[in-house]
């Protein structure tokens, strides 16, 4: 097996009036947030993935299906906790993550210093191991629209 092993990992969510917008673990202060069955992190989400495909492993769908009532409004830094240990469990341990959020509202760049310290509390790497962009889709489809946020992570992990 080889030492270091990169996985992708993509999400989206529709925007919805009434629920908490939380992005990579931090809630920020708008009246809308994002439609899914546990709080909706877009950003920690595509980092599940992005840590689960390196270690070739299925999405977190799989893992924390929808239809499973235990999972409904759950904290995704739970769900990236359960992830970072289930790697540990299979000799893996994350080495970096760098991530993109595309999303025309709200403000995200001057909460990227909170979000990294979020995500770093979540699966043991330090800030400066986290790598993390704010876009906009310049107006193009449903995220430029502002109907919609997603998020591309892409994780490296290491053999332990």
């Amino acid at each position: 097996m080889a030492s270091f092993r990169i996985g992708h990992g993509y999400d989206i969510h529709r925007i919805v009036v009434g629920r908490p917008l939380v992005l990579g673990g931090v809630t920020f202060d708008t009246d809308f947030g994002l439609d899914g069955h546990s709080d909706a992190d877009c950003l920690t989400h595509a980092i599940c993935d992005a840590l689960l495909g390196a270690a070739g492993l299925p999405d977190i769908g799989i893992f924390f299906p929808n239809t499973d009532p235990q999972f409904k409004n759950i904290d995704s830094q739970i769900l990236l906790r359960r992830v970072v240990a289930e790697l540990q469990t299979r000799g893996y341990a994350p080495s970096n993550i760098d991530a993109t959020l595309i999303a025309e509202k709200p403000k995200i760049y001057p909460r990227l210093g909170e979000i990294k310290s979020a995500l770093a509390a979540s699966t043991g790497l330090s800030t400066e191991a986290i790598g993390l962009k704010a876009t906009t889709n310049e107006g193009v489809g449903d995220l430029g629209r502002g109907v919609a946020i997603a998020a591309h992570a892409v994780a490296l992990i290491e053999k332990l």
